[in-house]
């Protein structure tokens, strides 16, 4: 691309300038005999006209002169501009805010040359009197263009500085926040998160405090929330820093920070700190840790702190929208094939073993490679089962309601052999290894009954090669003795 570009501009260049050398070497072989047929032309009938003719005709030539010189000027200050500072910025952050930089240099070459190819035209005529002397003239320019120039001067101190660069997050106080579009020598332009355009002039800029984000740095964001003082603060911290650890533009490279902010009148006072990918998402990413804050609290029977000057009137807490009586659930697990062998009384301690868990969409309920000690039974929602193939995750199966998911994990103590994800607000029943020992104790025929399940699931798995390796058991003693040795059974 930029070969090609140069091409262009070279061949241009190389057209042009020897053309106007050409044209500056030839000059002087038709100067004089022009001059010469001017003065004879109108001295036949006039001689003062024709020295008058003759001195205009000079004047023209050397305005001519001029103008192909700095023609030539600028067209080689130009391609130089092109050809060193060009190849240096282009990949560059810095190109827009080095245009700047050039194009002072730039302007300042051009008025040298301007200087030297005029004196070299008329070098009885003195430029720097003529400009110095003009004190009226100056005055008047210089408060026309006080605005201008306290602006360019003040974008050249911030070119020196470089205190920011295109793409970088910036907050202005009282002004506005966004994302750096521009860098001219007026101002600066400023994307808004309304997606608006905020244009402020570098004079103006240059007397504000301004907090820069870098867009190539891991800038760390914090969110508050609280607890009530009876919740467990080890707990707090897992479940909080493993929830934010899987939202989407939180940077794994560095791990979360949860940590008691204050200990309040209403509660424990909370900060998690986390750093972004992308700080210009920082408003989503912000809302959704905060989301995946009240699924994990609702699931970990978490409570937030209400304020003191709440009254609750009710003489019970409110019940939460996702609880499931055991009634309920009772009638949810004899709608899973699975449970089938077990009588009603069996089904019905299950139930009461059993916890609701709710998670958000886009929120991964198990892990694979991760050890587990139970199973769900899909109450509400959807999920999808996934596994990675060539580096690339591809979905293996759909679940929806009474589906359920995790049970090899609890049977035969492997770890988990695929990543289930809900794919919108999903709700589960956790059933736990210490809720079904006490039935298999007494219920050696649900045993058996599984063992099926698991080996159809298991092919279900299996017929992805890439994924065999992680869904291994010990076939010699078959699936029915690993469940009895993981569980203790005889």
């Amino acid at each position: 691309m930029f070969a090609s570009e140069l091409r262009k501009k070279s061949i241009f260049f190389i057209g042009l300038a020897g053309t106007i050398i050409l044209v500056l070497i030839i000059f002087p072989f038709i100067e004089l005999p022009l001059k010469n047929y001017i003065a004879s032309f109108f001295g036949v009938n006039d001689l003062h006209m024709g020295e008058t003719a003759t001195i205009l005709l000079d004047n023209f030539l050397r305005i001519i002169k001029i103008i192909l010189w700095m023609t030539l000027a600028i067209s080689i200050v130009r391609f130089l501009d092109f050809l060193i500072f060009g190849a240096a910025f282009r990949g560059s952050n810095q190109y827009e805010l080095s245009s700047l930089m050039r194009n002072v240099f730039s302007i300042i070459i051009y008025i040298v040359a301007f200087f030297v190819i005029f004196n070299s035209q008329y070098p009885r005529v003195d430029l720097a009197a003529l400009f110095t002397t003009s004190t009226i003239l100056g005055i008047v320019i210089g408060l026309a263009l006080q605005d201008t120039l306290g602006n360019l001067f003040a974008g050249l101190a911030m070119q020196a500085d470089q205190p920011f660069q295109i793409g970088d997050v910036i907050s202005i106080s009282d002004r506005g926040m966004g994302v750096v579009e521009g860098v001219s020598w007026r101002g600066v332009k400023i994307r808004t998160f309304q997606n608006k355009l905020l244009i402020i002039s570098n004079a103006v800029l240059g007397k504000e405090i301004i907090e820069v984000a870098p867009k190539d740095n891991l800038n760390a964001r914090i969110v508050f929330f609280n607890t009530l003082y009876a919740n467990s603060p080890a707990k707090t911290i897992q479940n909080v820093r493993e929830a934010v650890r899987q939202v989407e533009n939180v940077s794994p490279k560095i791990r979360p920070i949860v940590r008691i902010r204050n200990l309040g009148d209403n509660g424990i006072d909370w900060e998690i700190k986390y750093w972004l990918e992308d700080y210009s998402k920082f408003n989503d990413t912000d809302a959704l840790v905060r989301q995946r804050i009240w699924y994990v609290f609702r699931r970990e029977n978490l409570e937030f702190a209400y304020p003191t000057r709440t009254i609750h009137v009710e003489t019970k807490p409110q019940e939460s929208a996702f609880v499931e009586t055991v009634n309920e659930i009772f009638e949810q697990l004899s709608n899973v094939p699975i449970f089938a062998p077990l009588s009603d009384e069996e089904t019905q301690k299950l139930a009461q073993a059993s916890s609701v868990r709710v998670y958000a969409p886009g929120e991964a309920i198990v892990h694979k490679g991760k050890t587990g000690n139970s199973m769900f039974v899909i109450n509400r929602g959807a999920v999808k089962v996934q596994i990675m193939e060539d580096g690339q995750p591809k979905i293996i199966n759909n679940l929806r309601e009474n589906d359920f998911f995790g049970e090899m994990s609890l049977l035969t103590g492997q770890p988990r052999s695929a990543t289930v994800i809900a794919e919108e607000e999903t709700e589960v029943l956790q059933i736990k290894k210490k809720a079904l020992k006490p039935i298999f104790e007494t219920n050696p025929n649900l045993v058996k009954a599984i063992c099926l399940i698991i080996e159809e699931r298991r092919k279900l798995l299996e017929t992805h090669e890439s994924h065999a390796s992680t869904l291994h058991i010990d076939k010699e003693k078959g699936v029915l003795n690993s469940i009895k040795k993981f569980f203790g059974l005889n």
